[in-house]
């Protein structure tokens, strides 16, 4: 029985990727969280709301959502109905051994976060192409048959590919009437992300939007689920373990963060990751 796709928070996905087919008619409540994979869902049915990064999206059946690593995220489910999904992590680094002049598969999760834009509403001309891709899949993974693994990474490797062709080239609806969200406090977080070594302060934040520091705490808490600052906090220790993997020093990681203190940063990065930079380190050379 695979576990729900909100389960995990952080940490590493072992395989290339895992598929999961859920369906379930339940009251559900989820926090916000985040991935240290992309993630994709596949909306089949139900009445629910993904809330991206403060975005709200409200799904329609196919709909596609891309979720890249890191960005905060949560459902929220109506249960009054059956709620089916189909939900795929993707190992960042399995994407990467898959590059080829031209053809970089993270493309489409790169370019969700250069719009701040996930949703991916297929026209209905289009849907029966992802329906085969999805059920060839599917059948690919239950099977116990010669070369099953390796036609499996070749369908998703094909759903990608339709995904990005999809989504770049805008061979979609671009729907925005199912999207709710607060212009200040989105363009808040572009600019959050974009700077996270720079002064994030409530009071420069909330100069920057000419608003009152405590009414801007306020909304921020309202749209995000988060508080302004454990969003940066958040924000930069991620942005400072993705560093750490590719072998920047962690003092210096932590700087470029905007983490004055090294003993600070330090406590706060053991306080959420649960082990040191040095760990960090060594956990992902034994990969």
């Amino acid at each position: 029985m695979y576990p729900p796709e909100e389960n995990l928070r952080s940490g590493y996905l072992q395989q290339n990727f895992r598929l999961f087919h859920l369906k379930d008619k339940k009251e559900q409540q989820f926090d916000f969280h985040y991935h240290d994979f992309d993630k994709i869902v596949i909306f089949l049915s139900g009445k629910v709301t993904y809330i991206v990064e403060g975005k709200s999206y409200h799904l329609k059946p196919w709909d596609i959502l891309l979720v890249p690593h890191h960005d905060i995220h949560k459902p929220v489910i109506d249960g009054s109905s059956v709620y089916e999904r189909i939900v795929i992590w993707v190992k960042n680094e399995f994407m990467e051994k898959q590059h080829r002049k031209n053809c970089d598969l993270s493309s489409c999760f790169q370019e969700s976060l250069d719009r701040s834009f996930n949703l991916i509403r297929v026209r209905s001309s289009l849907q029966s192409e992802i329906q085969t891709i999805i059920a060839n899949l599917e059948d690919s993974l239950r099977s116990a048959e010669f070369g099953s693994e390796l036609l499996s990474d070749t369908y998703f490797l094909q759903l990608l590919v339709y995904i990005n062709r999809v989504f770049l080239d805008a061979s979609f609806t671009n729907d925005e009437t199912d999207l709710t969200y607060d212009k200040q406090i989105t363009e808040l977080l572009k600019y959050i992300n974009s700077h996270l070594g720079e002064d994030l302060s409530n009071e420069t934040l909330a100069n920057r939007l000419y608003l009152s520091k405590y009414y801007l705490m306020h909304r921020f808490k309202e749209e995000t689920g988060y508080t302004l600052h454990s969003y940066i906090e958040q924000k930069r220790l991620l942005h400072a373990s993705e560093l750490i993997k590719e072998g920047v020093p962690a003092m210096k990681a932590a700087q470029e963060c905007g983490f004055k203190e090294y003993s600070t940063f330090l406590r706060a990065f053991k306080r959420n990751f649960h082990i040191s930079p040095k760990e960090l380190l060594t956990d992902v050379n034994a990969l």
